[in-house]
């Protein structure tokens, strides 16, 4: 079995602390425990909607693809440690770090649209 691994997540100023599994991605964790997290394309690196800051301590740039990245453009307040909750694997290195959830989606979709977790 895979290590279980805390997991803390802030949105708009609230603190969310989760168990997850080394391996599954912050987009499946945040979705599991109903934590405000969006997720438009279903972690099919299609959209922005999942896009969450890192801890500083854990930012790991040279695992950002160039999808990514472009997607990442079009997120809702963009910082220097942001990543897509769907790209993130959980991983031992990220127990008891935060990841902040921004207070806004930018969804081309259709604006406040939450697609149900299947």
């Amino acid at each position: 079995m895979k290590n279980e691994i805390n997991i803390i997540f802030k949105h708009l100023g609230k603190l969310f602390t989760v168990k997850a599994r080394e391996g599954q991605t912050l987009l499946q964790v945040v979705h599991e425990n109903s934590i405000p997290l969006e997720g438009a394309c279903e972690g099919n690196l299609a959209c922005s909607t999942c896009h969450v800051v890192c801890d500083k301590s854990i930012f790991r740039e040279n695992e950002i693809s160039d999808k990514e990245n472009d997607l990442l453009d079009l997120a809702y307040g963009l910082r220097p440690t942001s990543r897509l909750g769907c790209q993130v694997k959980v991983r031992d290195f990220m127990d008891n770090k935060i990841f902040e959830i921004p207070k806004a989606t930018r969804n081309m979709a259709v604006d406040g649209y939450k697609p149900s977790h299947h």
